[in-house]
């Protein structure tokens, strides 16, 4: 067993050991009935996971781009941070990654990170180049337009296949049965491992992007034992590649490539992790988020229904208007001026996708769900810049794929009670969606 794994797991027990079973989140209660504008402004704590569970964070940051785009909060569950809410600052602060650090001796990219956390399982996106050019280098073969191509059959077969075995005229959770089933099968294909194997790759994302959600994962150790159970299957899945010719599997791509095929066990957890992640999350929360925006907007399903020639803009007016990724946390590395104000060397900075992408000054009639939107990829759900999501183009096939094979096969997707949300500041997620497919 690896000593870096080992250490995750004596790490786990130590936890439990002392008791210590509560996640380390605190909670800040907020009374959603208030309204933002009449809470000092200096007060307001735009990263309160209530904000999102109950879906009421807009007006919230319509204040802070209205009168303070980049705002200073001196206490929330996190510590102090600064958030930056208007599209053109996010765009600016990616640019600025020599300034702006995403690496994670400093913390890493969300908001609860520490640079003692962070370090357990670095990965690209926690990198500042040159490392993250080279690491993310490795694995961009698997995302390029060829290879996108050949994997397109596949995902329609399995979305054929999904969607003709849903129940007709009787409620379900769309969430469990489409979004996560999709997605799952999906990982298991990109990670070059067996179908079956997808139900302990959904568990184990699950986990770690819900390490700060005290409502899915109980404890901190609990956390601990998930990343050393994946680091141990994983080290063996590497081993395994090291000894077969190159494929075109993520793994394999890492085991052979020139300036990966060293990595240590550190990297390599972190780099599943984010790759897990990454290519669940996202995918999955616009599959949910999707059915429930047209359920919301009927008038913009009828133009669907009359028109599915609309769905190559409607994939990313979902992916705009869900926005997966609430957030990235990025952190100054010396004092420099910005937006007026004076951020600190070592300052937590987030900047908010989700506020970027309803600025009215950067996108048109940005607080409505537009599925013929003129240039509807103009939003920030993948990240700008040097870390913007390496499969953006894969997650907009997916979506674009099933979407034409619901057209074809159950146009008449009604949503039947209110979503359940998760309650994450990072993951604007959906996990129970209650649906029933009309028939006559």
């Amino acid at each position: 067993m690896s000593s870096a794994y080992q250490s995750l797991r004596e790490k786990a027990e130590g936890i439990r050991a002392s008791q210590r079973q509560s996640r380390r989140r605190q909670r800040f209660p907020i009374d959603l009935n208030l309204d933002p504008n009449d809470i000092p402004l200096d007060e307001l704590n735009v990263a309160n996971p209530e904000l999102f569970k109950h879906d009421a964070f807009a007006p919230y940051f319509a204040r802070l781009r209205a009168e303070a785009p980049v705002h200073y909060c001196r206490d929330s569950q996190y510590g102090p941070y600064w958030s930056i809410t208007r599209y053109r600052d996010i765009v600016a602060i990616e640019k600025a990654h020599g300034i702006f650090s995403s690496g994670y001796g400093f913390g890493g990219v969300t908001i609860q990170g520490t640079p003692q956390a962070a370090s357990e399982t670095p990965m690209f996106i926690e990198m500042d180049p040159p490392k993250h050019d080279v690491q993310r280098k490795a694995v961009a073969p698997r995302f390029t337009q060829r290879s996108l191509v050949e994997l397109e059959a596949l995902i329609r077969e399995r979305a054929a296949s999904i969607l003709d075995g849903l129940p007709r005229n009787e409620t379900f959770d769309w969430v469990r049965h489409v979004s996560v089933e999709l997605t799952g099968r999906m990982l298991a294909s990109l990670f070059g491992l067996p179908q079956e194997e997808r139900h302990r790759l959904i568990r184990w994302s699950n986990i770690f992007s819900n390490g700060d959600n005290p409502e899915l994962v109980a404890s901190t150790g609990d956390y601990y034992e998930a990343l050393a159970e994946c680091g141990d299957y994983f080290q063996a899945v590497w081993a395994d590649r090291q000894q077969q010719a190159p494929s075109g599997d993520l793994i394999s791509m890492l085991a052979h490539g020139s300036q990966t095929a060293d990595m240590g066990p550190k990297e390599l957890l972190g780099n599943v992790v984010l790759l897990l992640v990454g290519g669940n999350d996202t995918t999955r929360n616009s599959i949910s988020g999707g059915v429930l925006a047209l359920n919301e907007n009927p008038a913009e399903y009828a133009k669907l229904r009359r028109d599915p020639g609309l769905i190559p803009k409607m994939v990313p007016e979902i992916i705009r208007w869900q926005t997966p990724l609430t957030n990235m946390r990025r952190t100054a590395i010396r004092d420099v001026v910005f937006g007026g104000q004076t951020i600190r060397a070592m300052d937590t900075v987030i900047i908010w996708y989700i506020s970027g992408n309803r600025d009215e000054e950067a996108i048109d009639r940005a607080g409505e769900f537009i599925i013929d939107r003129p240039r509807p990829r103009e939003h920030l759900s993948f990240g700008f810049g040097i870390h913007r999501c390496l499969g953006n183009r894969l997650a907009e096939m997916q979506l674009r794929v099933l979407w034409e094979e619901i057209m074809r096969r159950c146009p008449n997707i009604e949503a039947t009670g209110p979503p359940e949300r998760a309650n994450s500041v990072l993951f604007r997620a959906i996990n129970r969606l209650p649906v029933r497919i009309r028939e006559a």
